[in-house]
């Protein structure tokens, strides 16, 4: 049974910059894939994007291409999601989450989930 636990979210003004980490226990990153959703207020959970040594990194949402980007460490087995040029839309609570199975955009894909660390971007 793998284990995420996210950390890194505060608060940032417009235009600022985050590196929220997923570290991950009883699964080797080589096995599985982690994707970082996102869950703003009122609104469903998102696939922000995943990540697996078969097909790289993948993102699923056009307004943080060029923005976000996320990074395995092997040697931590943790998974980093980077976010630069924050937007007041970005705030919510980041998910990562864990499958044994490909990368998805769909909640539903994953089995292992962490708590969630809170971005809010505001001025």
């Amino acid at each position: 049974q793998a284990q995420l636990v996210e950390s890194g979210g505060d608060l940032r003004q417009p235009g600022g910059h985050l590196r929220l980490s997923c570290k991950v226990s009883d699964l080797r990153l080589d096995d599985g894939v982690i994707g970082w959703f996102r869950q703003a207020p009122g609104k469903e959970r998102e696939g922000v994007g995943c990540i697996s040594r078969r097909e790289g990194a993948i993102y699923y949402l056009d307004s943080v291409k060029g923005r976000f980007s996320i990074s395995g460490d092997n040697a931590k087995n943790s998974v980093d999601l980077r976010l630069n040029l924050l937007k007041p839309e970005d705030t919510a609570i980041y998910y990562c989450a864990a499958t044994l199975n490909h990368c998805s955009r769909y909640a539903s894909s994953y089995d292992f989930w962490g708590q969630g660390t809170q971005v809010t971007v505001s001025s």
